[in-house]
């Protein structure tokens, strides 16, 4: 009898690679097959305390190296993520089913740029000095926190793992980081990549595992003084609870119901193919898509004709093929999810333009999580499908008479991440974008990064924001110190 080995994918602790004391396992599924090709760690408080105790010994010298020294550390992890890219793009397609064209050109290539971006910040940061009058100056320190938590999403793995992570070693801390149960193999990868790059051992730790074992334990510890999470805003709002009793810092990059604001002097053909970009890039699963698509009614109908031939470009199919515009959704319960919310809209009272329904893939991906990209008209913005998250590949189309409307509209649900605005009247452009409640707002175009800007929403999408000096601020503690001259 022949048996063939399964990847284990294991806790990085210590600089080591551990099982779990549990010794239990998850299984992980390639959405794309719908077939086992790994197990993950299941791990528990026994694995947590013993990360935070190995970052707690590596504090001390990685805190106490010049920024230069940590820079150089870093920018070695971003070469070795350049240096495995294919590798890992693979590894990403197959972990989240989204295309592997998607991972190659956006996701792995993010990832190199969020380590070697902060390697480089750290280099160029300052703080501040205040002459109060002749005999007195205060000046500000910036000291790193200590060990950090860091909780990130299935949906961009490696692109927004190294995003939380990058931040905080970069300004001196040592992190316990958790990636999702559901896509942890690049981030298992990348461990391989840090100790491979130099990074000392305890610096980061990685375990695996269940958000509410693995996950809670992080955020329970005392010892972990700061928690940085992305992903739903239930789960947020329970990080929230725990943490903020023991006053630690909290990041949280949480839900998003973000509308695409069209106005009637947009160019249509133009806008309609970055509008349906925005609304199902990546299966829809970012939290920053455009889901609600708000059309000037004077256009609505030619626009929403673009729209729906647009729509109908995203290929669905094997991630893997060079054709394919569209991967498997993440898991069959949120295939399920996604398919509940189409339903939903139906008995809404919406009519389905475009998609509406799972899709088959013939070959090797013919019991994979597939939905065609679905474009639903007739719905009010206060409907359910208006109002919650579904993260996926469905997409609302909604006319609007004037921009008093059209604001109203996109600031109705009670999420605020990102906007898109479209027209070609700048001073409309401004003044719309200043009155939308959230956190981003991109003028005709979508997705467009500086990662010197700050990234986060209002309202309950989150508190706190990540990217440049305001990353680093959050994973830093402030001291002013007054001398008298």
């Amino acid at each position: 009898m022949v048996f063939l080995s399964v990847l284990h994918i294991r806790n990085y602790i210590g600089g080591h690679f551990r099982d779990p004391h549990s010794a239990e396992w998850l299984d992980v599924e390639n959405p794309a097959t719908a077939q086992r090709y790994a197990l993950v760690a299941r791990s528990t408080r026994a694995d947590v305390d013993e990360a935070v105790q190995a970052a707690q010994q590596a504090f001390p010298s990685w805190s106490t190296l010049s920024a230069k020294e940590r820079s150089d550390v870093l920018l070695a992890v971003a070469a070795k993520i350049r240096e495995h890219a294919d590798e890992l793009a693979r590894a990403e397609s197959d972990d989240n089913g989204k295309t592997l064209r998607q991972s190659s050109t956006v996701d792995i290539p993010r990832a190199e740029a969020n380590m070697a971006f902060f390697a480089t910040e750290i280099l160029h940061s300052e703080t501040a000095t205040h002459q109060t009058d002749v005999h007195t100056l205060n000046y500000t320190t910036r000291s790193p926190i200590g060990v950090v938590g860091c909780i990130s999403p299935w949906n961009l793995p490696l692109y927004l793992f190294t995003w939380k992570i990058a931040p905080a070693l970069a300004a001196g801390n040592c992190v316990v980081a958790k990636p999702s149960e559901l896509t942890p193999f690049t981030a298992f990868l990348f461990s391989k990549l840090c100790a491979d790059a130099g990074l000392p051992p305890g610096v980061l730790n990685v375990v695996h595992g269940l958000g509410s074992e693995c996950g809670q334990a992080i955020i329970e510890h005392p010892d972990v003084k700061a928690i940085s999470f992305t992903g739903g805003t239930a789960t947020g709002r329970t990080i929230a609870s725990i943490a903020a009793p023991q006053f630690k810092k909290l990041s949280l990059e949480l839900g998003g119901k973000n509308a695409s604001i069209v106005f009637a002097d947009a160019p249509i053909a133009e806008t309609a193919r970055k509008v349906a970009r925005a609304a199902f890039t990546n299966q829809g699963e970012i939290c920053l898509c455009g889901s609600r698509i708000l059309v000037e009614r004077s256009i609505y109908t030619p626009f929403v004709e673009a729209l729906v031939a647009e729509t109908n470009k995203f290929t669905v199919g094997d991630p893997l093929e060079e054709s394919t515009r569209m991967g498997a959704l993440v898991s069959k319960a949120h295939m399920e999810k996604v398919l509940s919310y189409i339903e939903l809209a139906k008995t809404e009272g919406g009519t389905v333009l475009a998609g509406g329904s799972r899709v088959r893939v013939e070959g090797r991906c013919s019991d994979g999580y597939f939905v065609a990209p679905t474009l639903i008209d007739g719905l009010t913005e206060h409907c359910r499908v208006n109002q919650e998250e579904i993260f996926g590949p469905v997409a609302t189309v909604i006319p609007f008479d004037t921009e008093d409307q059209a604001i109203a509209m996109a600031n109705s649900t009670p999420y605020g991440l990102a906007a898109s605005v479209w027209t070609d009247q700048l001073q409309r452009a401004h003044r719309v974008a200043h009155r939308l409640e959230s956190g981003i707002v991109w003028i005709n175009c979508w997705l467009v990064r500086d990662l010197r800007t700050p990234f986060g929403g209002v309202k309950q999408s989150g508190v706190g924001r990540e990217g440049g000096t305001e990353a680093l601020r959050f994973f830093t503690e402030a001291k002013n110190i007054c001398v008298w001259l």
